[in-house]
């Protein structure tokens, strides 16, 4: 209000590790819990049981479900992102991936996994991470470097402590910095970063 007084209305208690939340345009919001969980919730606080259909998980310190963000053509497509924490084939560490899947009811379906982060470094540590949709329809993935591999964010062969940008299904845009250089992922937006666990479009 204009005079600077507000009220705090407890909408939903009891939630593990809230990490994110995405607005639903019919009402109530997608929530993650860190340790794996998707919920909606209603307008009146009402809680879903978890949502079905997410991918294998990594979770052990900052390291599982993460961000969630709604489709620019969520609308019409009903299409849901997350990035979490993937775990690499032995389950020892992980690496910041991005699924997306077809939210129908209090399931995920269709979920494929459109963005991984190699190699997989973490123990738990640094992970990031943000998804951001720019006005052009490109995909931003903020991602920590692993903690245990800080030179790595200084490496264009490895995705650790990079900002990406990608296309919704997982393409790399043409005009990325480092198409085309040689020893450099094409993913890369920016690099040197330590651990973004914000993001926002100006």
């Amino acid at each position: 209000s204009k005079n600077g007084n507000y009220a705090v209305t407890v909408l939903v208690e009891g939630l593990e590790h809230p990490w994110s939340l995405a607005f639903l345009p019919e009402g109530g919001m997608l929530v993650t819990e860190r340790p794996g969980r998707l919920r909606q919730i209603g307008a009146d606080g009402a809680v879903s049981a978890p949502i079905t259909g997410l991918p294998k998980m990594f979770v052990d310190g900052q390291a599982g479900l993460l961000d969630v963000a709604l489709s620019p053509g969520f609308v019409s497509d009903r299409l849901v992102y997350v990035s979490f924490a993937e775990p690499n084939f032995r389950g020892n560490h992980a690496g910041t991936a991005v699924a997306r899947g077809r939210l129908e009811g209090d399931a995920l379906n269709n979920v494929e996994v459109i963005y991984r982060q190699e190699p997989k470094l973490s123990a738990g540590s640094h992970l990031g991470s943000r998804l951001v949709f720019d006005d052009a329809g490109h995909l931003f993935v903020t991602q920590g470097e692993n903690r245990v591999a800080a030179a790595a964010a200084q490496e264009l062969d490895k995705l650790q402590g990079k900002l990406v940008r990608i296309w919704p299904d997982g393409r790399i845009p043409d005009d990325n910095p480092f198409v085309g250089r040689a020893g450099a992922r094409p993913e890369i937006w920016s690099y040197g970063h330590r651990n973004m666990q914000g993001a926002a479009l100006h």
